[in-house]
């Protein structure tokens, strides 16, 4: 039987009025009052024993938390990104994390069964983003906006398998830069190739290749090798396999899964394993039946020109002629390009090397925004895309390899005393360093032991300390240690931030 005395007061008061009944409602109101307590005890023993989640707590398949140690090595690859894209004049732009389905269907080709669909949570069919490009053509749509040079960096959400030891995710960060409006052929093109050269040398990612092609050289191929213009987009995206499959197996999916005919597959064999630089071009231009593609000849027309524009700003070098590649979007309409390292990322001792695929990739898109505007008005469009996740997996990749620590804050200065009862002045003096700009901590303890502020010094990193105790205040000075040599000198207390100033712009 349940302890009367644990019983909460409001249930003694229930019981109590009943017992104070008049006889002939006794009989009911003690019926009552037995249901009260039973339901007061009850409540009270369920609430004292709260039942276990009975679920494994993780994150979602595909997605991941970082670490403040990650987040670090995150925003200086982000910072790497964003300050050339600033540098080439663009502004930034953001959209909404989710559109309308209507919005992105049939713009991704075979990829569109990728896309994530929402719920109806009111009358709009919604789904999330699957990259920045959609998005960023219907805004141009939408404002009506001729001429931009944007950049954008957001997440994305893709329903595909993920393989988290490639850097690939459900969910995974985009940069992506763009130059949308009507200007003289190739010059913007030639511009973005600038972009990912100026970026992955930037980061320091070792020697890389861009590969380019062009989509109309790719379509000219398909009709002169006998594919029907029905199954183009389907034997391109097939094509887009060839840097992750071997030909026989590529070959193998187009005949047997897509219907192609086997002499018509050979036939584009012929052409896609062919790469080189502009000397291909010029070999191309010599092939009598793609010569007289009309849409082949404007994109080897295009490639000429390109590879001239590369060579003036000095990547032609960095630049490959690859008809395999065909990046299988629905959207592309002109030059496409994609960055891939020569080399897999380190890896630890007795580990097999991976290929983490193209670290950067993009092309020219003229007909997505007039897909949008309800007059059809075309806004021509290139760009390029940063593959973040890939690109930060090999930077971890590296830092372990080689031991490298991360340090997660940014502090510059930590306030110290060795004596007790210091907390006032302390406060006094971080309130000082907070106001100059200066980035400063403190232990949040009344009388912490000044050994143990300096070891966290040590382990997090900060270069200087401040120390007052008595003996300073009564000099007017502070006690300023440089943790790395562990030298003190006095500063008067009126120059003390300028001389913390002075060390920092020196560091």
């Amino acid at each position: 039987m349940p302890q009367l005395g644990l019983l909460p007061r409001r249930t003694w008061a229930a019981l109590l009025s009943q017992l104070l009944r008049p006889p002939r409602a006794a009989c009911t109101g003690a019926v009552s009052c037995h249901s009260q307590v039973a339901e007061a005890v009850l409540t009270s023993q369920m609430k004292s024993h709260p039942e276990k989640p009975n679920f494994i707590i993780k994150t979602p398949k595909g997605t991941r938390d970082l670490s403040p140690q990650q987040m670090v090595v995150r925003e200086k690859i982000l910072d790497v990104v964003v300050s050339c894209f600033k540098r080439h004049g663009a502004k930034t732009l953001d959209t909404p994390a989710f559109e309308l389905t209507e919005m992105l269907a049939e713009k991704y080709g075979e990829e569109s069964g990728l896309i994530y669909d929402l719920k109806d949570q009111g009358g709009e069919l919604l789904s999330l983003r699957y990259d920045l490009t959609v998005p960023f053509a219907r805004y141009l749509a939408m404002n009506k906006v001729k001429k931009m040079k944007r950049y954008h960096v957001g997440k994305v959400w893709r329903r595909e398998s993920p393989t988290i030891v490639q850097g690939r995710y459900r969910e995974f960060c985009q940069c992506d830069f763009d130059i949308a409006g009507q200007f003289d052929p190739m010059i913007p093109d030639a511009e973005c190739l600038k972009i990912m050269c100026e970026i992955l040398s930037g980061l320091q990612l070792g020697d890389f290749l861009i590969k380019v092609n062009d989509r109309r050289i790719v379509d000219g191929i398909f009709a002169i090798c006998g594919v029907p213009e029905s199954k183009f987009r389907a034997i391109c995206s097939s094509i887009d396999k060839l840097d992750k499959m071997c030909w026989k197996d590529v070959r193998h999916e187009m005949v047997a899964k897509k219907g192609l005919a086997p002499e018509v597959a050979d036939r584009i064999g012929d052409y896609v394993q062919c790469h080189g630089g502009v000397s291909l071009v010029e070999q191309m231009f010599q092939d009598l039946r793609l010569s007289q593609n009309k849409k082949a000849l404007e994109g080897l027309e295009d490639l000429k020109l390109l590879f001239e524009y590369l060579t003036l700003l000095g990547i032609a070098e960095k630049v490959s002629f690859d008809l395999s590649l065909a990046r299988g979007l629905n959207y592309y309409t002109g030059v496409i390009y994609e960055a891939v390292l020569l080399q897999s990322p380190v890896q630890a001792e007795g580990e097999q090397p991976l290929s983490v695929g193209s670290v950067a990739a993009g092309g020219r898109y003229d007909g997505l925004v007039g897909m949008f505007d309800p007059k059809g008005h075309m806004v021509p469009c290139v760009g390029l895309s940063i593959g973040v996740e890939r690109i930060f997996y090999i930077v971890e990749q590296r830092m372990k390899s080689f031991g490298e620590k991360v340090r997660t804050t940014e502090t510059q200065v930590f306030v110290a005393t060795p004596q007790k009862n210091f907390l006032q002045e302390r406060l006094k003096l971080i309130a000082e360093l907070w106001d100059a700009g200066i980035k400063t901590e403190m232990l949040y303890k009344n009388n912490p032991k000044l050994l143990t502020q300096l070891h966290y010094c040590e382990n997090m990193g900060i270069p200087l300390v401040v120390i007052i105790g008595e003996q300073e205040l009564k000099e007017g000075v502070i006690k300023l240690r440089s943790v790395a040599s562990r030298e003190e000198v006095a500063i008067k207390r009126e120059n003390l931030v300028a001389e913390i100033q002075k060390r920092l712009s020196e560091s």
